[in-house]
């Protein structure tokens, strides 16, 4: 694997660096706060990652996503999912032609840079399946033909944490697909404030804000972030927190009887690199256990599983995964 020297700054980083400011700035034009979801979103999309964001509506979830888009000068597609959706909807169908006799492949939405998955828990099984294989694969099969979706491709699913009435939940085999699952909260009074000042601007609805960067500019950045350096006691930390999910004992950790099921191994693969994204975006050309303990809670928190037990006492997956990222050793 290349590295670099951990104190030296080539001039691409210092350009990939820029280049990530210029979006989180340009995003934050058009969204007022969620400095932390705008970190995650381009983190996910530079590390070949998905997200499953959980919130209430009205929390600028669509329009972030959006904003980046429009940042990257990127296709996106927003697509609402109900109890109705089918598998064709997502990925496309064949039509037939009559004029002769011929079958004609007509993409779906999926076959866009930027997905939008509203309320995936919203729509049965095989749709979710459907979808989820083109996040994994990044191809579909129409009939006979097998095509590759647009590079870069980057799924951000949202769910209601509130209404689970008539929804499909997804397995959990199916969540441990996604790099991270991101919880966001309501804004504070200052930054809704500034909300109102934004939306009372005449130029808010209108103005149509040039892109600020390429997707060449993702691609390069991607490859960036594989000379990220990572020390191997970094590593060792990494598969540590892993494993203190399984084999809390092993750690000192009294929280056998707490967790059902603890993170896979593509936990690990995702918080390394989501560390080196991380790193990237402090401007550091190497990662630090500050940066995996930075995003360790959304990378963790869908893939550790409390038991009944746990429940009883109040705790919740962010309460356990707290509890390991103080309880393993830190190098």
């Amino acid at each position: 694997m290349s590295t670099v020297n951990p104190h030296a700054r080539s001039k691409e980083f210092d350009r990939a660096f820029e280049t990530i400011a210029r979006i989180k700035y340009a995003i934050g034009e058009t969204v007022v706060g969620q400095d932390e979801l705008r970190s995650r979103l381009i983190g996910a999309l530079i590390t070949d990652g998905h997200i499953l964001l959980e919130g209430v509506p009205g929390l600028a979830k669509t329009l972030s996503i959006k904003a980046l888009a429009e940042a990257i000068d990127a296709r996106f597609q927003r697509i609402q999912f109900t109890p109705d959706l089918l598998p064709a909807d997502l990925i496309g169908t064949e039509v037939f032609k009559p004029q002769d006799g011929t079958f004609e492949v007509r993409k779906g939405p999926v076959f866009a840079n930027l997905i939008l998955a509203d309320e995936i828990n919203r729509a049965p099984a095989k749709v979710q399946s459907a979808l989820l294989e083109t996040m994994q694969e990044k191809q579909v099969t129409i009939g006979e033909k097998t095509l590759r979706v647009p590079t870069p491709f980057f799924v951000m699913a949202t769910q209601n944490p509130i209404e689970q009435e008539g929804t499909y939940p997804l397995p959990e085999a199916q969540i441990d697909r996604f790099i991270m699952k991101v919880r966001v909260d309501y804004p504070s009074p200052e930054i809704e404030r500034q909300m109102l000042d934004l939306v009372t601007q005449e130029s808010f609805q209108t103005d149509v804000r040039p892109p600020v960067a390429t997707l060449e500019d993702i691609l390069q950045i991607k490859k960036l972030l594989h000379t990220i350096y990572v020390d191997q006691r970094i590593r060792n930390y990494i598969v540590d927190l892993a494993w203190a999910t399984r084999t809390p004992a092993n750690y000192g950790l009294k929280m056998d009887r707490l967790i059902e099921l603890g993170a896979s191994p593509r936990a690990s693969i995702a918080l390394f690199l989501m560390a080196r994204a991380e790193a990237l975006f402090s401007g550091m050309t190497y990662v630090t256990p500050q940066n995996v303990k930075d995003v360790a809670m959304d990378v963790l928190r869908h893939r550790v599983m409390p038991t009944y037990e746990a429940e009883a006492q109040g705790l919740n997956s962010d309460a356990l995964v707290s509890m390991i990222l103080e309880g393993v050793q830190v190098p």
